[in-house]
């Protein structure tokens, strides 16, 4: 009911679908950011189950602390290993003090930008060194990592 165009007139695409679901069809990879926002974990553990075994760029879940570590228990349960497991960002996002939809929304993106480019996240005043370092080291995801 609340997924329509014409509440959302800006946006590319409205879907209205099971969010692992869509995933499973649509084409991810390093460039890739997955935000789950939806502190419901019918939505959650499929949808991280499935992105915590690709090569995205970067996976975060919105949560407390005890959401987070029930999650984790979840996907372990659901049979995702522990090396995957490393790849979650959550809680989500960067500590800057953020209230609003409006503040969280940077604070992820943030995030999503320090993890990137292999940022610290501090204020630039305390990095020593330039401000604009290298060129970003790939990471390795999931997906091109060893098998155990």
């Amino acid at each position: 009911a609340f997924a329509t165009p014409e509440r959302f007139p800006h946006a590319d695409e409205v879907v209205v679908d099971w969010p692992h679901r869509y995933l499973e069809r649509t084409e991810a990879d390093a460039r890739t950011a997955i935000c789950v926002l939806t502190h419901d974990a019918k939505f959650d553990i499929p949808l991280l189950r499935l992105a915590l075994g690709l090569p995205v760029g970067y996976i975060g879940a919105m949560g407390s602390r005890r959401t987070h570590e029930h999650r984790i228990e979840r996907l372990r349960e659901a049979g995702v290993p522990e090396e995957h497991l490393a790849f979650l960002h959550s809680p989500i996002g960067l500590d800057l003090g953020a209230r609003t939809p409006e503040e969280t929304a940077i604070s992820i993106t943030a995030e999503i930008i320090a993890h990137t480019n292999n940022g610290t996240g501090l204020p630039l005043s305390r990095v020593p060194g330039p401000i604009h370092g290298s060129v970003p080291v790939a990471r390795m995801s999931p997906a091109s990592m060893p098998s155990a």
